[in-house]
């Protein structure tokens, strides 16, 4: 067959990033064979030009991972150079080395992409569907394709975050056993154009990764201030003068008096104790002067 759809991926990143977000992107690569390379990018250029990169690599779609901070990862998925294009925040990665799951693919097969329902019910995901098809589906003969059709890709829609999973069909009985890798997409924005122009869409659900570190660092300064407080009252408590509580007469209707015992009264006198010490020690010291006697006697 001849090969008609010219589709062009280039997968690179922003410098800054972690040894997992190079590994996914490998992983990616290996799993789309229609896709290129290319060095990290500075992050002090502005994202345009990544359009001008996509142009001289003769590629018209991009998915580029920007770092922040050294902890937080962006996902951009861009038609270039006219757009439109989104950005995720990518949470819970787990690469192909790291999962060791038990399925396996053809490298360079073609995969089948399947959508949850909810993708065609709301605009904004339908506009995201059309995307990612044209970014995930190897094109038809492509060179470095093979003509097999072997594991599927499926994005679900959970917890208004997109999962990406990754299944090997098996042909006895199409089950579908988990290649890898795995991670989940958190929508913020759908850009009008590739990289920037007017929002499209926003996600009123999002909340920054800041902002998050925030509420959890606010969390347990209010539990530290909680325990101060308590420490402080019971302070106050223990230096205020202690109040005698009048005797209520009421509170005695119930207890009943305990039975009084007969006191014995003991006329005849206890004997002594026997001192088994000291009886001891004057038989010892009464044997000692009988034995200085007989001594002084044998002596004369």
């Amino acid at each position: 067959g001849k090969w008609k759809n010219k589709e062009r991926i280039l997968i690179f990143s922003s410098r800054g990033i972690n040894f997992r977000t190079r590994h996914l992107m490998q992983d990616l690569r290996m799993l789309m064979p229609h896709s290129k390379a290319d060095t990290k990018m500075d992050r002090k250029d502005k994202l345009f030009v990544i359009n001008e990169v996509c142009e001289m690599k003769n590629c018209n779609k991009c998915i580029y991972f920007e770092a922040k901070k050294k902890q937080d990862l962006y996902m951009w998925l861009s038609n270039s150079p006219h757009g439109p294009s989104a950005k995720f925040l990518v949470q819970n990665i787990h690469t192909l080395a790291e999962l060791k799951m038990t399925g396996n693919c053809l490298k360079g097969s073609r995969p089948l992409l399947s959508f949850d329902p909810v993708f065609d019910e709301l605009p904004h995901y339908a506009l995201l569907k059309e995307l990612l098809i044209q970014i995930f589906s190897t094109p038809r003969y492509h060179p470095k394709s093979q003509p097999f059709v072997d594991h599927v890709f499926t994005f679900t829609i959970l917890d208004n975050r997109m999962w990406f999973r990754n299944f090997q069909i098996i042909e006895e009985d199409a089950a579908l056993v988990e290649i890898g890798p795995r991670f989940v997409l958190n929508l913020i924005k759908i850009f009008q154009g590739s990289f920037g122009g007017p929002t499209l869409y926003e996600n009123p659900h999002y909340q920054s990764p800041n902002m998050h570190r925030r509420v959890i660092r606010s969390i347990t300064a209010a539990k530290y201030k909680e325990k101060q407080q308590v420490k402080e009252v019971q302070k106050l408590r223990k230096k205020e003068p202690k109040t005698l509580v009048p005797h209520d007469p009421t509170a005695d209707v119930f207890v009943t008096p305990a039975e009084e015992k007969p006191v014995e009264i003991q006329w005849v006198k206890p004997e002594p104790k026997v001192d088994l010490k000291a009886r001891k020690k004057r038989v010892y010291k009464r044997q000692r002067k009988m034995k200085q006697r007989m001594d002084s006697r044998k002596a004369k």
